[in-house]
């Protein structure tokens, strides 16, 4: 389809990192090794929690549910994305594409507020910890990462039904590596404010109501530990802290820069790195910033490996 022709279509190219032809190979190799690496550390994260009967507690649990939304997320995008920079043929369909959208937006969404939750988690732990096993009841947890799944899944849902109703497009010629809304809108003949102001505000709403969880849990967190009298006890508290803070400053960071200001002043190449990095980079850092951080993982995975060597 020719820019300037307005009509349906049954498929999107998804252009992806076309204009460095000559570092096809090179991304290739580095994207795949990241995705590697991404599932190896995902599950293995899950299968540690799930098989280490001391790592059975509140805050592992939701850790599970964040490797879970990492490697979903990672892997509606990643495969596809490989695919693309050997090939020549870069199309998806129409089908392929809304559910690849409708995926993808659902495991970000659930992952803003499971972080959320996870904050949320630590304030009760380190505020209250006599009363962190009833408050964090087995059900409650349940019901949290429930409600996680369920923003995700109608906040993404929204965003669909009104991108559907998009009769035509000026192209079928995507500038990104995967369906993402932003520059699905931008081939759109008809007139697409509505959905950019719908993106925008669902967005500011979901970042500013979990900001302001995290930042609240975390305040008082450290109105608790600064009243300690043991440096230890400081300590403990603040290393259990510190790799949920780094996995919400690098997560919201991003998010932040790529869907909470106006589309009129984002660069569709800058967009890309930002993508790139939230959507591949970051659902690998995610368990090694936990694992490497922690004491309790680190020592569950060399009961596993110690386990699987005697065996």
């Amino acid at each position: 389809m020719g820019k300037g022709n307005c009509s349906g279509v049954t498929e999107f190219i998804l252009l992806g990192f076309a204009e460095a032809p000559e570092l096809r190979v090179a991304l290739f190799s580095v994207f795949l090794l990241i995705y590697g690496v991404t599932v190896l550390g995902n599950l293995g994260m899950m299968a540690v929690i799930q098989v280490s009967s001391h790592l059975h507690t509140p805050m592992y649990f939701f850790l599970s549910h964040l490797s879970f939304v990492d490697f979903c997320y990672s892997t509606v995008i990643v495969p596809k994305m490989l695919t693309n920079t050997l090939n020549e043929d870069k199309a998806i369909s129409f089908l392929g594409c809304t559910v690849q959208f409708y995926l993808f937006c659902t495991c970000v969404v659930s992952e803003v507020f499971l972080l959320a939750v996870m904050a949320y988690d630590r304030f009760v732990a380190i505020c209250n910890p006599l009363l962190y096993t009833v408050t964090m009841s087995r059900n409650l947890c349940v019901e949290l990462v429930s409600c996680c799944y369920l923003c995700g899944m109608v906040c993404s849902l929204i965003h669909l039904c009104f991108a559907l109703e998009i009769p035509s497009y000026r192209s079928n010629v995507i500038d990104h590596f995967f369906c993402d809304l932003p520059p699905l809108l931008s081939l759109a003949c008809s007139d697409v404010t509505m959905n950019e102001l719908l993106l925008y505000i669902v967005a500011t709403f979901n970042e500013i109501t979990t900001i302001v969880i995290i930042l609240t849990s975390y305040l008082l967190i450290l109105i608790t530990i600064l009243r300690m009298h043991s440096a230890e006890g400081r300590r403990k508290a603040f290393s259990t802290c510190a790799s949920h803070l780094t996995a919400i400053f690098v997560f919201h960071g991003t998010i932040l820069f790529t869907y909470c200001r106006p589309s009129s002043g984002n660069s569709m190449d800058t967009d890309k790195v930002a993508t790139v990095f939230y959507t591949v980079v970051i659902p690998m850092l995610n368990p090694l910033i936990y694992s490497l951080r922690n004491k309790d993982v680190k020592e569950a995975l060399r009961r596993m490996v110690s386990s699987k060597i005697f065996s």
